[in-house]
């Protein structure tokens, strides 16, 4: 608690020191498509989620056309469809209905489990922009942006599944954390003195593993049948069409 107290008293003075023209504000509402991949064959990329980026933004310059980008904001329906190429007993943590499992109480192989993640996001940036052509510059901004699950549910589709749009609650089977790297480029168009439209293209790669594989098994069909942990690692990967308005 002392280390936090003395970080958020830094990071106070520090924004003490900008004027008010140093500091820019507004917010974003910006349409996105993600999709998971993970570390191994037997698990593959099987469909993207359409998604949404509604959130606060704010700019700190430090030089004219220079500046540190933060956020709060949340990401609604994160994650994607992953195809499960093994019988296996996947969910394992969630209240699944026994009536989609086989006799033994698994999932069939090649069935389909769909992600819907909902995360409070937290990027933090550097935003390097050129200087006005007429109404517009142009910007190149790389970030870090750390995620916080706040909602996680679930579809499943595959042989046996009577309902395949039933949503389940999986928040059990998503980690808390997520944690990705971004690149992103676009245009600002001054529409007044202190007012400007933003728009661009981000993309974001995550490197923490999403999926809470504990107490899943699968059956190696590579391997005899050979029942397994499953200790895949999933990340989700995004591409975000960028649009807001800063003040």
């Amino acid at each position: 608690m002392k280390k936090l107290i003395i970080t958020l008293s830094f990071l106070s003075i520090s924004l003490l020191g900008f004027s008010q023209e140093d500091l820019r504000f507004g917010f974003q509402m910006s349409p996105s498509f993600s999709w998971m991949t993970t570390s191994v064959n037997h698990i593959n990329p099987s469909g993207t989620n359409l998604g949404l980026k509604l959130g606060l933004l704010g700019e700190f310059y430090f030089r004219e056309n220079y500046a540190i980008v933060s956020g709060i904001g949340f990401h609604f329906n994160a994650g994607g469809t992953l195809l499960y190429e093994n019988e296996g007993k996947y969910w394992p943590n969630s209240d699944i209905p026994t009536s989609i499992l086989t006799d033994s109480l698994t999932f069939n192989a090649d069935t389909k489990f769909k992600y819907g993640i909902q995360y409070l996001e937290i990027p933090f940036g550097l935003k390097m922009r050129t200087r006005e052509f007429g109404y517009i510059r142009y910007y190149f901004q790389p970030d870090l942006t750390l995620g916080f699950k706040s909602q996680a549910r679930g579809t499943i589709e595959g042989v046996g599944v009577t309902d395949e749009d039933e949503k389940y609650n999986i928040r059990k089977e998503v980690n808390g954390i997520n944690l990705s790297w971004g690149l992103g480029a676009g245009i600002e168009y001054t529409i007044s003195e202190n007012t400007s439209l933003i728009a661009g293209l981000a993309f974001q790669k995550g490197f923490a593993d999403v999926t809470d594989d504990r107490r899943a098994t699968y059956f190696d069909s590579r391997d005899g049948n050979l029942e397994k942990e499953e200790k895949s690692k999933g990340t989700v990967n995004s591409i975000t069409l960028r649009v807001g308005i800063m003040f």
